[in-house]
């Protein structure tokens, strides 16, 4: 539609005469925006909780976009969108997030290339494209561009570690049950050994895997993730015995995260596919993931990697080298609203995509007024204005830790 006819069908002609665009339209996310028509960005908030940090981008249009930043340094992350990130975005066009993107990241460089500031940069660049698509009235996959897809095959994923204590192979296959009762056609097991139990001995991947196939059946596929804790040949011998055995379809973070050459040792070797990404926290770091590791699918992260602007190029990078994105999701509320709407125009996703449940003991979803549309092992792509996800702002408010 014509911007005149939009004017020319609508209660706000009236308005219309008096009032810039951004002030005519700032009591909905259904009605549309210019893109140029002056909108500034006038506050950036973090909001802290307990398991979360979500970030409220304000405008002079009345209109917020929310986006989610990486849990693991919430609470650094909240002082620097305070007193670091915060001052490169206030006063601009939220539609000009890719420069925003990099004026945050080259300013700020010295911060470090990754984590805390690709994982506080995600919530706000995430925010920016919730703003533009509810400025705009489309959800997010509209805007970067839909690959026309409706729902999003989702694998179970889930930790041995709980607490102090790991998880018996009998609980492993307990869980994993519990998902396939609800529709998954697939599950992730993470052994979480990581760096500092680096091949294990005795190694319980073996015993938790066998009980898990036995419990699941033969129909449900089984991805396997080791969190980074074998050595090359090690993780290859772990690996050949339980795809031999139990039919694993993909190893995941076979060695650790710091030696392209090992990944690479166990790629050339497996004849299953072999996924990392989750650590490679820029564009940089994932070309030479996929160059010099040659891994087969890509785990961008939309609230580790830079947001959404960043993973997009990523997909982009990856298709190039005929790679598949398989997104690393951890996060149940924004992050994955972020998540979908990414995968929602990616030409060369993964068939299966992580996510591991709702995870209620979070205390997430009493902050939003919706949650996302599951069925039969499907997430839909949610169709609202922006990332999907209607905050509840004044619950957000009582709950954030100040």
């Amino acid at each position: 539609m014509k911007r005149k006819d939009f004017f020319k069908n609508t209660a706000f002609v009236a308005a219309a005469a008096t009032l810039p665009a951004s002030k005519i339209f700032a009591e909905g996310y259904d009605r549309v925006i210019d893109e140029n028509s002056g909108v500034k960005i006038t506050k950036v908030t973090p909001y802290l909780f307990k398991s979360a940090l979500f970030i409220k981008v304000e405008t002079d249009a009345g209109v917020s976009g929310w986006g989610e930043c990486d849990s693991s340094t919430r609470k650094l992350a909240a002082k620097a969108v305070e007193y670091d990130l915060a001052k490169h975005v206030i006063g601009e066009d939220p539609f000009e997030s890719e420069y925003l993107w990099h004026k945050m990241y080259f300013k700020e460089f010295d911060m470090g290339r990754s984590g805390i500031l690709t994982g506080t940069m995600s919530g706000i660049d995430n925010a920016l494209w919730d703003l533009k698509g509810k400025l705009l009235g489309k959800p997010v996959h509209k805007l970067l561009g839909s690959a026309n897809k409706e729902k999003v095959a989702v694998y179970g994923s889930y930790g041995r570690s709980k607490g102090n204590r790991y998880l018996s192979p009998d609980e492993m296959a307990a869980i994993g049950v519990d998902f396939v009762s609800k529709g998954y056609k697939a599950i992730k097991p993470r052994m979480q050994i990581r760096q500092l139990g680096l091949n294990p001995d005795p190694d319980p991947t073996f015993d938790v895997i066998k009980a898990v196939r036995k419990a699941v059946g033969d129909d449900i596929k089984i991805y396997v993730d080791f969190n980074n804790g074998y050595t090359a040949a090690r993780a290859i011998m772990v690996s050949k015995k339980i795809i031999e055995h139990f039919n694993v379809e993909v190893i995941e973070e076979p060695v650790t995260q710091q030696s392209y050459s090992e990944l690479k040792q166990v790629v050339d070797t497996l004849d299953v596919p072999v996924s990392a990404g989750e650590h490679e926290y820029q564009k940089w770091k994932m070309r030479d993931l996929i160059t010099q590791a040659n891994v087969d699918y890509v785990n961008a992260d939309v609230i580790k990697c830079g947001g959404i602007t960043e993973c997009k190029k990523v997909a982009g990078l990856a298709h190039a080298f005929d790679k598949l994105i398989m997104t690393h999701n951890a996060r149940p509320t924004l992050a994955t609203a972020a998540n979908l709407q990414y995968l929602g125009s990616v030409v060369n996703a993964a068939k299966f995509q992580e996510y591991g449940g709702s995870r209620e003991r979070l205390g997430q979803q009493k902050l939003f007024k919706n949650y996302f549309r599951y069925e039969d092992g499907y997430l839909y792509i949610p169709q609202e204005p922006g990332l999907g996800l209607v905050p509840d702002e004044k619950m957000m408010e009582k709950e954030k830790i100040n």
